[in-house]
């Protein structure tokens, strides 16, 4: 697999635009606010004001598992853009600002009516393990009419977000955003996001892995889930099947490639300390796909996703404290 080094753009990014607020709690904290430890839960408005109000202070950031991605390409020295939907409110304006400041383009215009910006409550436990409790608001009303087709068209990689996948006209987006990439001749690649995304969507996401995506990132449970099995490695081998490229990861023990029945198995990049585990993956996916676009081989590329995974674990938050270019 390699990218098109002759178009304007790396990667474009289809996902959800949602500003994070991030706070250190203990185990405790967890089990009071009846919190599930290490998933993403969808929240309703009223339970996501009561559980902002009971976390300790934090921080505010954008964020979004997609642009997240956008993100670390940018840092590394790509070109990249994001499809997404906020509202024009302050969050909207916060997310605008932080994803255009960081190097991505955004220009898709705020929505005027409907629900407000998407935010992401996340709470870190002294492992360094993250649990999201995620209000979706309007980023997940993404149509087909959000998607720029000749802004997909200009990328070597469209890119799109498993969390995405759950109202009909979100799906719809993912499905036209991946056709227009397609026909194009271009790479489409998707992210499973979560196991219980998996669990709740894996029907779905095994026509639409096996008919329209090249490039497939999950960690290792996710990709267990997949396929309804505890053995990672009968998991890989399916996968593989069904895609060009797998990038599978886990955690401490690394990454797997699945390519071209071959299988690749990549060391992780040592970090003093684990300080939170939010967007380990998205930093990966973004160091992998960079390598795509400068013609890395497969283990490069794996080499270049665990450099910037490592990154993004030795501290609070998602995306690059430090530029990535200085670290490859």
């Amino acid at each position: 697999m390699r990218a098109n080094p002759d178009l304007p753009l790396d990667v474009v990014g289809v996902g959800n635009a949602i500003v994070d607020v991030i706070a250190n709690v203990s185990e405790e904290f967890l089990t009071e606010q009846d919190v599930v430890k290490g998933a993403m839960t969808l929240i309703d408005t009223e339970r996501a004001s009561s559980l902002y109000a009971a976390m300790p202070p934090g921080i505010e950031t954008s964020g979004g598992s997609a642009a997240n991605t956008m993100a670390g390409i940018a840092s590394l020295g790509g070109h990249a853009s994001y499809i997404g939907k906020v509202r024009d409110d302050q969050l909207g304006d916060v997310f605008r600002h932080d994803t255009q400041s960081g190097g991505v383009a955004f220009d898709a215009p705020a929505a005027t009516t409907g629900e407000p910006t998407a935010r992401s409550l996340i709470q870190v436990t002294p492992d360094g393990e993250r649990s999201m409790n995620t209000f979706l608001g309007i980023s997940a009303y993404l149509s087909p009419s959000d998607i720029d087709d000749t802004l997909v068209e200009s990328a070597a990689i469209t890119y799109c977000e498993g969390y995405l996948w759950d109202r009909p006209e979100a799906k719809d987006a993912i499905r036209h955003a991946m056709n227009v990439a397609s026909a194009a001749g271009r790479i489409v690649s998707l992210t499973l996001s979560d196991s219980f995304c998996v669990d709740r969507h894996r029907d779905e996401w095994l026509g639409l892995v096996a008919d329209r995506v090249d490039l497939v990132f999950a960690n290792e449970a996710e990709v267990c889930s997949m396929f309804e099995t505890d053995d990672f490695d009968s998991a890989a081998l399916q996968i593989a099947e069904l895609v060009e490229v797998a990038a599978l990861t886990r955690s401490a023990k690394g990454s797997v490639v699945m390519a071209g029945g071959n299988r690749l198995d990549i060391g992780v990049t040592p970090v003093e300390r684990v300080v939170d585990a939010t967007g380990a993956g998205d930093l990966y996916a973004a160091g992998f796909m960079y390598g795509l676009s400068i013609g890395a081989d497969m283990a490069g590329c794996a080499e270049l996703g665990s450099i910037a995974a490592g990154e993004v674990i030795s501290h609070v938050g998602a995306r690059p404290h430090v530029e990535l270019t200085t670290l490859i």
